[in-house]
């Protein structure tokens, strides 16, 4: 276990990714709890990768949303819905990870889902080069469906109750108000917490990390890289 300021665990996940060889785009998966911090780590992570001259395809799980009346068949506050009722993982593979992949053509779309519009959307194909990384956050990355997609798999690891506490301030900051407070809280209690339960005890996602970031303090994180990742060469 390494802790460190911010700007050293994200060199550290830079220089992972730099030792990571493979023949087409690299493909990192940064999952995490919601709230947990993982699309701010994507997003810095990004700009260090970028002035080192790597190209960088940022790509978010909220835009393989299925549609809202398909999300939300089991009820609003269902755990089961939640984990497998959400996302469009066969378009994801299609559209994106599998063309980045190995003998995919490099010819990939970013998104397939307009959350605002609760539609379908088909951005025009953008071909990247073989020594692109793919910087993908979401939840539930690390699931059977998804795992042997992902050429680095990190973990952003948060206690739950962090992650209810930041949904709280997050909706205050954003409405300016404490009115919307409590469906917040209900919501994490009701569905995402108990889904991410769900995730935990059916795909383990810490078992198959190969960095597990532990983000509760955001100035001052810790971070563990897993024994098999130096198995696989980095």
């Amino acid at each position: 276990m390494d802790q460190g300021t911010r700007g050293e665990l994200i060199s550290r996940l830079a220089e992972a990714i730099r030792s990571v060889t493979v023949a087409h785009p690299l493909r990192v998966a940064i999952d995490g709890p919601p709230a947990s911090g993982k699309t701010t780590l994507a997003d810095e992570l990004a700009v260090v990768l970028r002035a080192q001259d790597r190209d960088v395809i940022r790509a978010t799980i909220d835009d393989f949303l299925l549609p809202r009346a398909q999300r939300y068949r089991r009820g609003q506050y269902s755990a089961e819905g939640c984990y497998f009722d959400a996302h469009d993982h066969a378009a994801l593979c299609r559209v994106l990870l599998d063309p980045l992949g190995p003998g995919g053509d490099r010819r990939f779309r970013h998104a397939v889902y307009d959350r605002d519009a609760d539609a379908p959307t088909s951005p025009p194909a953008t071909s990247a080069p073989a020594d692109a990384v793919l910087l993908f956050d979401g939840v539930f990355l690390l699931r059977p469906e998804l795992i042997d997609r992902w050429d680095l798999r990190v973990f952003v690891s948060v206690p739950f109750e962090t992650t209810v506490d930041r949904a709280r301030d997050r909706s205050t900051a954003l409405a300016g108000s404490t009115a919307d407070t409590a469906a917040v809280e209900r919501t994490w209690r009701g569905r995402y917490i108990p889904s991410q339960q769900l995730y935990f005890a059916t795909a383990r996602p810490t078992e198959h990390a190969d960095i597990v970031v532990y983000n509760d303090q955001l100035q001052r994180p810790s971070w563990e890289v897993r024994p098999h990742l130096s198995i696989r060469g980095i």
